[in-house]
């Protein structure tokens, strides 16, 4: 099985820490060159000493907030103008806050869409040109199992993440003659900060304890457990490969078994 990222590039957002950071490691230990993408420095500097570096790749980083367009687009789009070429791209970007949709206010459906939709669209069609000279493009959006069941009480997440996944449909039915696949990985329960803030939520809203929403939670997930950020950033990092070069347009969800739906 072909898993050789020697001399690819891959651009992961929202990498300083959780799903993102787990991603970029697991690209790095195939040979990746990684460049992770995200608003906090502090927190990138440290995460890039974390990555592989053995098979003699060049790790960076890109300050940029996915809370504006104009400024993802500035930093991709200097870049590439410096000759940098990725034939990568990981689009990960934290979930909406929390709470019904019947009181969702219109400026929380612009901010996600903005920060999920349109980031990624500015980031691929910048990125685009060079996967098609390389005759090589791995776009992968790590959005949520809500794109097949809408989650309860993630009202505007439940939308936006169902507009992503639409929009990676379309890109893959349009890119594939390239070279170029566009995946989705649906994330579960996994253990990281969203987690602990989606089960603090949920313990602040019924008023159990944080332990027994945990329990609650792990009791509708056949496998038992929660995710653990590696397992997801290698389903990441296997579609990054050429081993799944004939795989795209699909939702894959990693979710223990939790979806009741295929």
């Amino acid at each position: 099985m072909d898993l050789n990222l020697i001399g690819k590039t891959a651009v992961v957002c929202g990498s300083s820490q959780g799903l993102g950071l787990a991603s970029a490691i697991e690209l790095s230990l195939l040979g990746a060159n990684v460049v992770l993408m995200s608003r906090n420095e502090r927190k990138l500097a440290d995460a890039v000493k974390q990555l592989d570096n053995g098979k003699g790749q060049t790790h960076s980083y890109l300050v940029a907030d996915f809370a504006s367009v104009k400024q993802v687009k500035q930093v991709i789009e200097g870049f590439v103008e410096l000759g940098n070429r990725a034939q990568i791209l990981v689009n990960n970007t934290g979930g909406p806050a929390g709470g019904p949709i019947v009181s969702a206010e219109l400026s929380e459906f612009s901010v996600a869409f903005e920060s999920h939709v349109l980031c990624n669209h500015v980031l691929a069609t910048t990125l685009l040109p060079g996967m098609k000279d390389a005759g090589y493009g791995r776009i992968i959006n790590i959005i949520s199992t809500s794109v097949k069941q809408p989650l309860k009480g993630l009202g505007v997440s439940n939308t936006i993440r169902a507009a992503v996944a639409n929009w990676s449909k379309t890109w893959a039915n349009e890119t594939a003659a390239f070279g170029i696949t566009v995946n989705n990985i649906l994330p579960g329960l996994t253990q990281t900060e969203r987690a602990a803030y989606i089960v603090k939520n949920k313990a602040e809203k019924s008023l159990k304890s944080e332990d027994m929403v945990v329990t609650e939670m792990l009791a509708e997930i056949p496998a038992g457990r929660m995710g653990m950020p590696h397992e997801l950033g290698a389903s990441v990092a296997f579609l990054a490969s050429p081993a799944a070069a004939y795989i795209t347009g699909i939702n894959l969800p990693v979710d223990g078994g939790r979806l009741g739906c295929l």
